[in-house]
């Protein structure tokens, strides 16, 4: 073989394996991003979790106050239930539904002022507006790294990969913040 040729082979193999390496990194890169993804989504359903058991200790703590519907109770239960198994679109439901019931339980408490003055129900409020703001950071978490995979499902070189290992783009998680309007009270 002349010197030449071994050149032009040298250049081959580390050309291969420059591309093997890119492919790599980018295929782990977005491996890295979906298991993020994934544990930012079970933090979020922890606290979904957290704050619906808050909100079904102040139904207990309120209903010596006001008249609940067992129905209320078990509309509590069952989205407990049904955040382990929600994607981004069932966990934005069980938001919204439960910032209603969140709501209906502030306005009894604004028209019982003993029940506002209870130190039980105080603290349970104040955990829930807590866990109001950690499942908003945990939103946002999720989001950018969302953004982030997306990105890289949609430039070039990336898309590349994206494409050959069928990786598909993250659903953002839009949860609907109802502060305008006032809580129905529907009890």
């Amino acid at each position: 073989m002349d010197l030449l040729t071994i050149v032009i082979i040298a250049i081959i193999v580390i050309a291969i394996i420059a591309i093997l390496v890119w492919f790599i990194a980018i295929y782990n890169r977005f491996y890295s991003l979906k298991n993020s993804a994934a544990a930012t989504l079970g933090q979020i359903k922890v606290a979904m979790k957290k704050r619906l058991d808050m909100i079904e200790q102040l139904l207990g703590a309120v209903q010596s106050y006001a008249k609940f519907e067992r129905a209320t109770l078990e509309s509590v239960t069952k989205m407990r239930a049904d955040v382990g198994d929600a994607g981004a679109e069932g966990l934005r439901n069980i938001d919204t539904e439960s910032r209603k019931l969140f709501g209906n339980i502030l306005a009894v408490a604004e028209n019982y002022p003993d029940l506002k003055t209870s130190s039980t129900v105080t603290n349970l409020m104040d955990s829930v507006r807590g866990m109001e703001e950690e499942i908003a950071r945990e939103r946002y978490t999720y989001n950018n790294i969302a953004q982030e995979f997306n990105i890289a499902t949609d430039v070039i070189p990336s898309n590349i990969v994206a494409r050959l290992i069928g990786m598909q783009k993250l659903e953002y998680l839009k949860f609907e913040e109802e502060v305008e309007k006032p809580p129905e009270i529907k009890f």
